[in-house]
């Protein structure tokens, strides 16, 4: 494939050359409709900003050489859309200067603040600061550096100092994905809640937690320098194309029926895998993570936006785990809690289903399911709520959501303890 073809398969490649793309609202009203969505999304290469539900708006993003045959298949398929944006260049860059502009403001007394999103280096002095400040409860480890070099830091927050076996793990990560700023705040505020402001202390009484809230520093980093839209990683060591088409999507990455659905062989496509399961850094840093605590890893929650769901697998084909019932149960309970505490603030709550059905469409290669397939017994993706005026949450939002998502950790744990 020449250079020039492959580009047209992801405008993250080089946002000067979005110009001409559009994103669009799309509202499925059926079962049916959602899953013939994510099918049209995956034939057609698209790049989704918000996941869609039934009778939920999310946003997809069309390359301009596709937008008249996706425009086809909605209306053949009788599913409602709307222009989202024009121009997704402009909204992109009006959304960037929102953020960084932002006069949000947030009650919340920690060492950083949760008005505004931070940069890379602010999110790793707080956890620096975390371990050094409070060494009896904290230890700052990093399991391995990014592909581009920088430390991926995770803590262990334990009262036992990880040394009591009998105490069950519970595993929280954020930052997948470049331009999920939204996904790394709950993360750095769970620490805050488990460090600084302890106010559920039976938490650390029946847990040890690990708590890593950049997955993708490199990705997150670009993301909020240079390049909103960018989801991938920064590798480039792939294909001959590489260099071109920086990246891998790290959440297709993992050895569970890798690159079979969900997946594009084009190194430029938002979804590419990589050239073989753990290709990525990355994602082979989160699986040493995984065996290395396997024997009491309880519960894993990876945080990632937008869609206003808590999933759980299995997200290649919609099948059900033989621990569904548990599955659900925790988290139905995370989803109540989260939706009695943002009553009146969100226009949707929370639902909760296996990945595949309740999304529309099927994924292979990622980190939830792997992690299951190896016996972490509880394991969840939460797709955050977002608001549609632009591709991010307004920083306003910041606070509420982080509050929120706590409230449903605290009640996923507890019920995961009974279980």
């Amino acid at each position: 494939m020449h250079i020039a073809s492959c580009r047209r398969f992801s405008f993250l490649t080089d946002l000067q050359n979005v110009k001409r793309w559009k994103s669009y609202f799309v509202r499925p009203s059926t079962f049916h409709k959602l899953q013939a969505l994510g099918n049209l999304i995956q034939e057609l290469d698209l790049d989704y900003f918000s996941h869609a539900s039934v009778h939920h708006e999310g946003i997809v993003i069309v390359d301009p050489t596709k937008q008249e045959t996706f425009l086809e298949n909605l209306e053949d398929l009788n599913i409602d859309y709307r222009i989202h944006a024009n121009d997704v260049k402009s909204q992109l860059l009006e959304d960037e200067h929102k953020m960084m502009k932002t006069n949000a403001t947030s009650r919340i007394d920690s060492l950083i603040p949760y008005h505004r999103y931070l940069a890379t280096a602010e999110i790793e002095w707080y956890m620096d600061e975390i371990a050094r400040t409070y060494p009896h409860i904290a230890k700052l480890e990093i399991p391995s550096n990014s592909f581009r070099g920088r430390q991926i830091r995770m803590l262990k927050i334990s009262t036992t100092n990880f040394e009591d076996r009998r105490k069950p793990i519970i595993f929280i990560d954020g930052g997948f994905h470049g331009r999920e700023w939204l996904s790394i705040p709950p993360v750095t505020y769970a620490i805050h809640k488990l460090v600084e402001d302890i106010t559920e202390p039976d938490l650390l009484d029946k847990f040890d937690w690990i708590l890593m809230p950049m997955v993708n520093p490199d990705g997150y980093h670009h993301s909020y320098t240079m390049n909103a839209a960018w989801h991938k990683n920064r590798s480039n060591d792939n294909t001959p194309l590489s260099p071109v088409c920086i990246g891998v999507d790290i959440d297709r990455n993992f050895d569970f029926f890798w690159n079979t659905v969900g997946t594009s062989n084009e190194p430029c496509s938002f979804v590419y895998p990589g050239n073989r399961t753990f290709s990525e850094v990355e994602a082979r840093m989160l699986r040493n993570v995984f065996h290395q605590h396997l024997n009491r890893l309880k519960m894993y929650i990876s945080i990632h936006t937008f869609g206003s769901m808590i999933l759980y697998p299995w997200g290649h084909d919609g099948s059900l785990s033989n621990q569904a019932l548990g599955l659900h149960a925790v988290g139905v309970a995370m989803a109540d809690a989260m939706n009695k505490y943002a009553t009146g603030m969100f226009p949707l709550g929370y639902s909760v289903g296996n990945e595949a059905l309740t999304r529309g469409f099927r994924a292979s290669g990622m980190a939830t399911d792997y992690a299951h397939k190896i016996g972490v017994p509880l394991t969840f993706k939460i797709e955050l709520h977002g608001f549609y005026g632009g591709f991010f949450m307004d920083p306003a939002y910041i606070d509420p959501v982080v509050r929120e998502t706590w409230e449903g950790i605290v009640a996923g744990a507890r019920r995961a303890a009974t279980i």
